[in-house]
Order: structure tokens, then sequence, then C-alpha cells
């Protein structure tokens, strides 16, 4: 049984009719997992042990007629979620030794509902990153081509589910990391609406652009998850209590008289032209599902990277102070001694040197004398962009761009010319500063490496674009490629 080609509903079935057993599935998982991650990396932990457990308890529920919708089904989370008793070491030195006292509320909801944890996945370091290349655990690779990224910073989520070694994956998206990843791996991922899906338990980076989302290998896998870990959390005081509607239940009306906006401004110079062919043949799909096409401008969008890096890097700079070697992270004693040398050691020795270069970006624009001419800037050039994504929701129910200007690029091309790196998330970064809600999805090829197209909603709005991203899923086969390892 090729559990790849199978989608959550099909292996729920597949294990109450007795084809298969939760500790099939997951010693399938775990043996591709031992068979793959030293050429890919996609695992920085492996709860061998405890899945197996856990799958010969499934299997008991499953005779007895009981569990969750999830119950046998094998999953993997972002190594950014606390997970009780297991390592959550955010790709960083400085948490390589912390065992999470509990869950976060997110992949808490999986696990109430039956889900499997195989292990916690390889990302960027306090996912600062567009790559995976900068975690404390090493490089991750893209099953697509082993010389390629699988971008970043959930690099390790798309990766992971692309090679068949997870069912389901969770990610967090902060500037795009949900969903280039998922676009240069050939998966499904969604960023929700900020607030839609609790953050508690999830080590911070930018508190006010961070989102939980999931990658799966379908759109109907997608929307199930996200019904599943959506819905306000009192533990979380950015969580918004607005009910969560039954995001399956609209996913097959279709597109017919929907209308669909093209920002001109993500279809740049620049664009990769496997990209826009990719992206073009997609909106004539629409087209002859009747949706309406709509030429529309967000115009503050060319601002975006540099509001985002500004504003994301202060965060940061406030969320990781607290990593000092005495209330929090792995202390390293100082030759020079005293309290000031043991901080200094302990942050030059814990962080590697993209969060490094973040902390202090943020702290220069945070800091006396720059706060009015950097940050608070930013924070006005934020609630343009907000305003040009609320102008154009006025004229059309969803936007259509691609996720990044080009697919999958090699290890090491961007690693000297950070700013090459961060422009990879141009047309990811603006729905995290206007705080809606976005997917990926396959939609073409560049030779051997997926192009993800990215649908854009109204605030709340994730019911309209799964229902979009079913319509063109049902229409095509991109989803169905798998990698070749």
């Amino acid at each position: 049984m090729d559990i790849s080609q199978m989608n959550i509903r099909q292996l729920q079935q597949a294990l109450r009719d007795g084809e298969t057993s939760a500790l099939e599935l997951t010693r399938v998982c775990l043996a591709r997992i031992a068979a793959g991650n030293e050429q890919l990396n996609a695992f920085v932990t492996v709860c061998e042990d405890a899945a197996l457990a856990a799958a010969a308890e499934a299997d008991r529920k499953l005779a007895a007629g009981q569990g969750g919708p999830l119950t046998g089904i094998p999953i993997a989370v972002k190594d950014i979620f606390n997970t009780q008793g297991v390592r959550t070491s955010c790709g960083s030195r400085m948490l390589e030794n912390y065992i999470a006292p509990y869950d976060a509320t997110a992949f808490a909801k999986l696990k109430e509902q039956g889900a499997i944890l195989l292990g916690k996945l390889n990302m960027d370091e306090f996912a600062m990153g567009s790559s995976s290349e900068n975690s404390a655990s090493g490089v991750v690779r893209n099953p697509w081509d082993t010389e390629r990224v699988p971008g970043g910073s959930s690099g390790g989520s798309a990766a992971a589910l692309a090679a068949g070694q997870a069912v389901a994956t969770l990610g967090t998206d902060t500037g795009g990391s949900i969903r280039q990843p998922a676009s240069f791996c050939g998966v499904v991922g969604v960023k929700p609406t900020y607030g839609r899906v609790s953050r508690y338990g999830v080590i911070a980076y930018a508190s006010s652009l961070d989102q939980v989302g999931p990658l799966a290998h379908s759109v109907e896998d997608a929307a199930l998850l996200l019904g599943m870990i959506a819905g306000y959390d009192a533990a979380d005081s950015t969580s918004v209590d607005c009910p969560v509607p039954d995001y399956l239940a609209t996913l097959n009306q279709g597109v017919k008289g929907l209308k669909i906006g093209l920002p001109q401004e993500y279809f740049i110079e620049g664009l990769n032209p496997a990209v826009k062919q990719a992206v073009d043949a997609a909106i004539e799909v629409y087209r002859g599902l009747g949706a309406e096409i709509v030429p529309v401008s967000l115009p503050h969008t060319d601002y975006a990277v540099a509001c985002y890096y500004l504003i994301a890097t202060a965060e940061a700079s406030s969320n990781l102070a607290r990593y000092d070697g005495v209330r929090f992270g792995q202390r390293e004693s100082s030759e020079t001694g005293g309290l000031v040398g043991m901080y200094e050691a302990t942050r030059a020795a814990g962080f590697g040197a993209e969060v490094k270069r973040r902390i202090m970006l943020g702290t220069y624009a945070l800091s006396s004398g720059y706060y009015d001419a950097y940050y608070l800037k930013a924070q006005k050039v934020r609630t343009l962009i907000r305003e040009d994504f609320t102008r154009v929701f006025e004229q059309v129910d969803l936007l259509l761009t691609p996720v990044a200007p080009t697919a999958a690029f090699k290890i090491g091309e961007k690693t000297d010319d950070p700013l090459q790196m961060y422009l990879s998330d141009i047309f990811t970064i603006p729905v995290n500063l206007a705080g809606t809600c976005a997917l990926s999805l396959p939609c073409g090829m560049d030779g051997q490496l997926p192009i993800g197209l990215q649908l854009i909603g109204k605030p709340f709005a994730e019911a309209t674009i799964l229902q979009a991203a079913q319509a063109f899923e049902s229409e095509t086969d991109w989803h169905q490629n798998r990698p070749n390892i």
C-alpha cells in the first residue's frame, strides 16, 4: 500500500475496513524516515518507540469502533511546536537540550483526534530563513533534487511530506514559511488568517506575523486538518473568537461566478518563465471553470520586503532577549567571568549567523534615535499594505499569484547574499503583513521541480480559497506527482 498516494479519508476507510493497521502505516513511515533521513535531513527527532506504542493503542481503539477522525494517522510537526516530553530545539543550539513540558495547542488538537506523532521536523533556526539552510541540525534537502533547498523555514515539514515520510505535517508561516516550502516540494500548504489558529506553545519569532498551518498532499486533507486546529484558545491572547466553518462542506462548490483578481505587482519581469507559464495556465483553468478574472493593483507591494524585515526583526529582537542562559537557553561559561560575560558567551555560541543578523537589525531599528525613522515608519507602511488588500477585496473574492519567483534554488546559491534570499519571499510576505489567509498548491513543473500557485483570500475566508483550490486540483494532476526518492 502506497500511503503517499492516499489521502486521509482513504486511509481512514482502509483502517476501518481492516485493509491496513495503524501499526503498518506507522512502520511504513518509520522505514521511510530511516531509509531517507540521512539524505534529506528532514527529521531532527524520531519518536519511534512512542509512535509504535501509540499505533498499537490506535489499533485497539479501531477494533473497538472507537477513536477520532485521525486515529491511526501518522503525522509529524515542525520543531517549533512544544511537544510534551519530546525535545523541541527550534533548529538552534540554544535549545538543543530543551524538553517541552506541555503540548502546543495546535498539536494537542490533532493528538486529541488520534494522530500519531512520528517526530519533529528540521527548520531554519527560530524560523528565520527561506531555505532551511540555517539549522543547527544541518541543511534540509529537497526530495525532488537533493542539491536544492526545500524552502524555509518549514522545509522539513514540506520535504518529509513530499518524500512520504508522514501523512501530514504542521508548520508555521511568518513571511511565507509554509507556502514557499509547499511550492518548492509540490504539496499543499495553508497559511490561515492571523488569529485563526492558536499560537500557544509555538516558540515565537515575530509575534504579530507568526501563524500555524497544515501541509498535506491534497486540498481535502488540508481542509480537514485546518478545521481541526482552528478555533479560539483562551491561552493565546491573539486568538480570535470567530466561528470555524465546516471547510469540507463547501469544498466542492466550484468557482463559477467567483471573481479572481490578478495583482499586476506580482507578475514582474524577474518572474521565471516556467513559473509564469504554469501560473498563466492555471488562470486559463479557472477561466474555463467559470471564474471571472479581474486585473487589480496592490500598489504598496514594492515596500513589503523592507517593511517586513524591520517589523519581523524588531519583534525577534524582543522575543529572543529571553534566551540569556539564566531563565531560558543553554548556558555557556565565560572566560572573563561575570554576568555580562556569561550572557555574551551564551548568545554567541547559542545563536547562528542568520539569527544574530536579524537580532542586530531589529535592535538597531528599535534603538533610541532610530525607532521613528525605521520601526514606526514600517508600521505605517504595513497599514498601507493592509489597506491595499482591503480595497481589492471589495472588488474580488480572492487573488491568484505565484508563490515564489522561481522553483527551488540550489543549496548555497543565496547564502552569501542575504538580500537575494529575502527577495525569494516577495510574493508571500504581504499576506502576513496584512494578516489575511493564503495557500499554495501545485500547478506545474520547471523540469523536475514543482511550481506552486498562491491563492489569497479575505480575512477568515479560508473556506473560499480552499474551495477554489479544490476546483483547480479536481481539473489537474499536478498534486499527484511524487519525487523519485
